[in-house]
C-alpha cells in the first residue's frame, strides 16, 4: 500500500482554497477534495509493517492545537518553482506531533527525508517554469484570509494512483487530546 499521514481541512477550508486556481502555464492544480497538511509520506509499505505502523501512531498522545494559514510560496524558489504551496503559521503542537509521527514512523523501518518539517498544503504543481504568472499569483496572495480551525485528529491515509489522479482513503484517524480553545 502507498501510504501518508496528514491532517484533513475542514471543507469549508477545501473549497476556499480550491478558488485560488488561475491560469499559470503548466500548474496541475490539485483537487480541492484532496488537499491536507502532509505530516509524512511513506511511500509503499507491505501489510505487516503498515500494522505494526498503527498500532504505534495509536500510541502518540499529543494535545489538540489550532492551526492558521498565512500566504503563498513556491518550492523550491521563484527562479525555480515546482509546487506551489499556502503555508501555515508557525505552531508548536504541529511542530511537536510532526516530530513524533516521525519518530513512529522511523521505528518501524520506514525512511523518512533529512529535511525538516516545513508544513505547508501543496495546491499546485508546476511542469514548467512560468516565473511572471507565477510571480503575479504569489503577489495577489500574501496572506490567506481563512480562521483558524482546531486539528483534532490525524490520519493514515492510503493513496491509490488511477487514470484520473491520486485517490485519498482514509486508513485509521487517530485522536488528539482535547484542546480547549482561546476564542
Amino acid at each position: 500500500m502507498r501510504l501518508f499521514i496528514a491532517i484533513e481541512l475542514p471543507d469549508h477550508y477545501k473549497k476556499a482554497l480550491g478558488e485560488l486556481r488561475t491560469a499559470i502555464p503548466g500548474a496541475r492544480w490539485v483537487a480541492a477534495e484532496q488537499i491536507h497538511l502532509t505530516l509524512a509520506f511513506l511511500g509503499e509499505v507491505d501489510e505487516d509493517t503498515s500494522k505494526r505502523l498503527i498500532a504505534r501512531l495509536a500510541k502518540i498522545k499529543a494535545a489538540g492545537f489550532e492551526l492558521c494559514l498565512t500566504g503563498t510560496g513556491c518550492f523550491p524558489d521563484r527562479r525555480r518553482p515546482r509546487v506551489v504551496w499556502v503555508g501555515v503559521k508557525p505552531e508548536p503542537g504541529l511542530t511537536q506531533l510532526a516530530e513524533m509521527v516521525r519518530e513512529t514512523v522511523v521505528a518501524c523501518g520506514i525512511p523518512q527525508e533529512e529535511r525538516p518539517f516545513s508544513p505547508h498544503l501543496t495546491i499546485a504543481r508546476l511542469k514548467i517554469p512560468a516565473s511572471r504568472e507565477l510571480g503575479v499569483f504569489l503577489d495577489q496572495h500574501t496572506s490567506v484570509d481563512l480562521p483558524t480551525f482546531a486539528v483534532k485528529e490525524f490520519i493514515l491515509f492510503q493513496s491509490k494512483l488511477s487514470q484520473q489522479g491520486a485517490l485519498h482513503i482514509p486508513v485509521r484517524s487517530f485522536p488528539l487530546a482535547r484542546h480547549e480553545s482561546a476564542t
